[in-house]
């Protein structure tokens, strides 16, 4: 029997900063590494040449979701693992993969968690730690779906989920402008994919706002990431509070248009 095969699946844009890095921790042990660029304008794609020949450009932006899929047409592998350039495969977590393709399972994905670094510290509580995430499947199984933002693996009736061990590091931000920057394109999209078919108001924002920084501070314990707990916390809410904003402004215009 053949050796199973593994393939990282990435999508990038402008991602000089951290690309090389990630691409180390996985450079000496995966069998094809295909990255999808939706335009970059910095130095990504002479850092990613010289990892992998398959760097393809799509600049057509149809979501995550969807750029995704393209980059699994290019693949060739059995087993994809989708990685983001601010993400790092620790050895821990190399190792369980590796034991995944020895025993090449059919009809199982599998979890992992990520531990995320923001503002110059790991984050440990606040509900983004152990962030689970389905990371690791047999390419002709099942794909990303279609969602704009967050887009997630799909899983089959039948498949099985497992868990792999060892964490997935996240290095998401290190600066409160990394983080506007960040959220907006996400605020957008999720703003775009509900618009007409969820409803909101202005109090509703608010109240949704003041949930998140309770949830995430006292439910979530994030008092005990300290002061970035509570940093994150007053910026989730806000996030959460104009994602809601603009559904009601939106809805809102229209109606004014609507009497004109």
């Amino acid at each position: 029997m053949s050796k199973a095969t593994i393939g990282v699946l990435m999508i990038v844009k402008n991602e000089s900063k951290h690309l090389a890095e990630c691409l180390e921790t996985v450079k000496d042990w995966v069998d094809e590494i295909v990255i999808v660029d939706s335009g970059s304008t910095d130095n990504t794609e002479t850092i990613a040449r010289q990892y992998t020949d398959k760097f393809y450009t799509h600049t057509d932006w149809q979501g995550f979701g969807k750029q995704r899929q393209v980059a699994q047409s290019y693949m060739t592998s059995d087993w994809v693992l989708p990685l983001d350039a601010d993400e790092r495969v620790t050895p821990e977590l190399k190792s369980s993969i590796k034991k995944v393709l020895a025993d090449n399972p059919k009809q199982t994905c599998y979890t992992l968690d990520r531990l995320t670094h923001a503002l110059g510290k790991f984050i440990r509580h606040s509900g983004w730690y152990p962030d689970t995430i389905t990371r690791l499947y047999r390419r002709e199984e099942t794909q990303y779906n279609d969602s704009l933002v967050h887009e997630s693996v799909e899983i089959p009736k039948g498949m099985t989920k497992a868990h792999l061990s060892g964490d997935l590091l996240h290095y998401t931000f290190d600066s409160l402008s990394q983080y506007t920057g960040k959220t907006q394109l996400y605020m957008k999209s999720w703003a775009d994919q509900r618009e007409g078919k969820k409803r909101s108001g202005l109090t509703g924002a608010i109240l949704h706002g003041f949930f998140r920084f309770f949830k995430m501070y006292i439910i979530k314990r994030g008092f005990l990431d300290g002061r970035h707990g509570l940093l994150l916390a007053i910026l989730s809410a806000n996030t959460t509070f104009t994602r809601y904003a603009d559904l009601w402004i939106r809805d809102y215009v229209k109606q004014q248009d609507n009497k004109k």
